[in-house]
């Protein structure tokens, strides 16, 4: 049996309801795809969900399978090109909120309190998502430095479909509740009218961040660069999950490069990087130091 056929059998059980056959064998290409592309390491409890969101690309464009359009994103360099970041945003897990985490606000305001006098510190949310995390760094910036301190923050994200979310900046009320009255006080616009029950970021916070797209596998990080030749603190929160060990490896090692000594990595819950121990030291619950 030649290795194409061996995968013929059908991933998932037949479906009346289902518009797409989906093999082992087109999973198979799909995680090489993403791996190669973003770096996400799918496992077999994935599969639901990449027939779920990739039989959306298919309906769009109007191919009729898998199998042709995973042959032009591995042959056609026009559809690749075209193509190949919405595969990456179908593929994205974008699961936040704000002020997630909430123990690692007051530590990033004692660091800022700490380290500001003197210079305008750099900050970099790696994952930003649809930017509520971004928008709980920026206010915890606003409100222990003030808004004209000068201090930054870089959010980046590879999906560029939630980027564009983030710069809108706004949400539904309920999602921004945790933010506390106070908060939605002084950082948002309430809608009314047909924005009757969301609210806005104000452009207090929106000025002391800048979005843009960036790809944490890419050689080069020309986002980061143009913002800072380094910076005092990253976060990047619960995407190493979806990483295998050689390339969180790599990952970190670029992070060390371009955190200063004696500034901050604040990870996810589920993430520990002890084996690091060159690089960083544990300073608190999910929060690393430079050395």
């Amino acid at each position: 049996m030649g290795a194409r056929e061996k995968f013929e059998e059908p991933l998932l059980a037949p479906d009346a309801a289902r518009e797409y056959a989906f093999t082992r064998g087109d999973f198979e290409r799909v995680r090489r795809l993403i791996y190669a592309r973003a770096g996400i390491s799918l496992n077999d409890s994935k599969q639901n969900m990449v027939y779920s969101r990739l039989s959306r690309r298919l309906r769009m464009l109007g191919i009729a399978s898998f199998s042709h359009y995973l042959d032009q994103l591995e042959a056609d360099s026009a559809f690749y090109a075209r193509e190949g970041q919405e595969f990456v945003n179908a593929l994205t897990t974008n699961l936040t909120a704000f002020f997630r985490e909430p123990h690692h606000f007051p530590v990033l305001a004692d660091f800022l309190r700490a380290q500001s006098c003197g210079h305008s510190l750099r900050l970099w949310c790696a994952a930003a998502s649809t930017g509520e995390e971004p928008y709980s760094i920026a206010m915890t910036m606003a409100e222990t430095l003030g808004p004209d301190t000068g201090t930054r923050l870089l959010a980046t994200d590879i999906d560029t479909q939630v980027l564009a979310a983030a710069g809108r900046g706004v949400y539904r009320l309920d999602a921004a509740q945790p933010c506390g009255t106070e908060r939605l006080r002084r950082f948002f616009l309430r809608g009314t009218g047909a924005n009757e029950g969301r609210v806005r970021v104000k452009p207090e916070l929106t000025r002391l961040v800048s979005f843009a797209a960036l790809n944490l596998l890419d050689e080069n990080w020309p986002a980061l660069r143009g913002f800072a030749a380094s910076v005092d603190a990253i976060f990047c929160r619960n995407v190493m999950i979806y990483f295998d060990k050689p390339t969180q490896h790599r990952i970190l090692e670029r992070f060390a490069q371009v955190l200063r000594p004696g500034g901050l990595l604040f990870i996810g819950h589920s993430e520990n990087f002890t084996d690091h121990r060159q690089h960083f030291a544990l300073r608190g619950k999910t929060v690393y130091e430079r050395l």
